[in-house]
């Protein structure tokens, strides 16, 4: 799939917010400025979310109260040990009830649980990115057949 825009982004993250069920753990690959920021914007407005959305690069975690429950947008840039997760009680929030997006995930690998979700984004020319949608569980499979199938009927 071809991302052309900021906007384009944000329509996705919007389109992903449809199809994802309570409790789903989505993962966000990509260099810096690839726009996994921009995904969760959109994803988060879906929601009902109008106050600002940014990479809680600082903060490791930023919850949200949305109209689906909760979500939680976790950055893990900054973590230098996989071990630093447990101290920090996100594994609280793995509860199939809250919705948690992670961007780079690998930073946490073997602490954190298989996500239902992986998108990677490719920075390309320009504003361009290429993305990819994979789902590595059954829940996660159920999103990716109902984002598919939506974006099918968006394109008809």
């Amino acid at each position: 799939m071809v991302i052309r825009s900021a906007r384009a982004m944000e329509s996705l993250g919007r389109r992903l917010a449809a199809v994802t069920a309570p409790g789903a753990v989505i993962f966000l690959q990509g260099e810096l400025g690839a726009g996994k920021t921009t995904l969760v914007r959109g994803f988060l407005r879906a929601l009902g979310v109008i106050s600002a959305v940014k990479s809680p690069t600082y903060t490791l975690v930023e919850p949200y109260s949305t109209a689906a429950g909760p979500v939680m947008h976790v950055d893990l840039y900054r973590l230098k040990d996989p071990r630093e997760l447990e101290y920090s009680g996100l594994r609280d929030h793995f509860n199939g009830e809250t919705i948690c997006l992670i961007e780079w995930p690998e930073r946490g690998e073997g602490v954190l649980p298989v996500p239902d979700l992986r998108i990677g984004i490719d920075k390309q020319l320009g504003n361009t990115r290429a993305l990819t949608l994979g789902a590595e569980t059954i829940g996660g499979a159920r999103s990716y057949a109902e984002f598919v199938s939506a974006d099918k009927v968006k394109n008809t």
